[in-house]
């Protein structure tokens, strides 16, 4: 594979998995580490960037849901749209340091949009979410 292969399909991962669409950009990240080709630091920063870019959308989407949650193709049910404002309103910004997780991070990101979550904050906290879970990430990887 070609270093904009490897850095392209990661970037593309990443972003897609910080999106509300079903991905995951861990097993990409952490097979490119173990190949060994490209140097950890890069893999890190390219799959940090396209995760914060995905949150960025769903940020961007959030400002605009109330014209698409409505519709049958909208990824996010109304029920967890609820569930995530209900999380948001009561641990405010900071719960933006958990946009990393699996199933509650992605809503997160959207209701902090859906809530005018000021962009400063927002990129802020969760740029040290996910680069915080990518770095824990490559040292398990290069330590195992």
């Amino acid at each position: 594979m070609t270093d904009f292969g490897a850095y392209g399909g990661l970037f593309l991962a990443a972003l897609l998995a910080a999106t509300l669409l079903p991905a995951q950009s861990e097993a990409a990240l952490a097979g490119l580490i173990a190949l060994g080709r490209q140097p950890v630091w890069a893999l890190v920063a390219v799959a940090s960037l396209g995760n914060v870019l995905g949150a960025l959308i769903n940020w961007r989407l959030g400002r605009e849901v109330e014209r698409f949650s409505g519709r049958r193709w909208f990824p996010v049910s109304p029920a967890g749209l609820d569930r995530a404002a209900g999380w948001y309103r009561r641990f405010g910004r900071w719960s933006l340091l958990l946009s990393w997780a699996p199933i509650i991070g992605d809503p997160l990101t959207l209701v902090a949009g859906m809530l005018r979550e000021p962009l400063g904050s927002f990129l802020a906290l969760v740029t040290l979410a996910k680069v915080g879970r990518y770095v824990l990430l490559a040292l398990a990887v290069t330590a195992a």
